[in-house]
């Protein structure tokens, strides 16, 4: 357990380290998101709670993703990609059910979200479905809380929607 403390620790000097050199480098301070409550996983599941939102990005991946996206492209900390990832967590159940069913209300709007045509839709519900069933059918997966069984969805549909040139705004 000291070991776990101690590398959390670490993680989160590191992350503040990263964000503070890489901010300053570039512009202001104070100017743009703050990496950690603003941006990244964190973000997009506990809008409302900044401490929530820090702990879990430093938790995910020692807040990398949320410095790069602060530092690299800072409005991604907003839009279509916050809001379907927040959407997913809040309709976990529900997409993943339809997804298995291939259709239904919670999916399109999810698709609607990220600016997904509806030609596309259907090819890449196809595509997500067999990525799903993949990631479903291992050992581990009851094992993951809602926010890994989120993310994993929310990395499948991003990447589907990427490959589906969909309009994310």
């Amino acid at each position: 357990m000291n070991k776990l403390k101690l590398f959390v620790g670490s993680a989160v000097i590191a992350a503040f380290t990263a964000s503070f050199t890489a901010s300053a480098a570039n512009k202001a301070p104070g100017s743009g998101p703050n990496p950690f409550s603003d941006c990244g996983i964190g973000a997009a599941l506990f809008k409302d709670t900044k401490w929530a939102a820090v702990t879990s990005n430093v938790i995910w991946d020692v807040g990398t993703t949320a410095v790069t996206s602060a530092t690299a492209s800072p409005e991604t900390c907003s839009g279509s990609k916050v809001v379907a990832a927040k959407f997913i967590i809040d309709n976990y159940d529900n997409i993943i059910e339809e997804i298995a069913m291939g259709e239904g209300t919670h999916l399109t709007s999810m698709y609607n979200v990220l600016g997904c045509g509806i030609s596309t839709q259907t090819e890449m519900t196809v595509d997500i479905r067999s990525e799903v069933a993949g990631t479903i059918s291992k050992t581990d997966y009851q094992e993951k809380n809602l926010i890994e069984k989120s993310s994993d969805l929310y990395n499948v549909v991003n990447d589907a929607s990427v490959a589906g040139n969909c309009a994310v705004i």
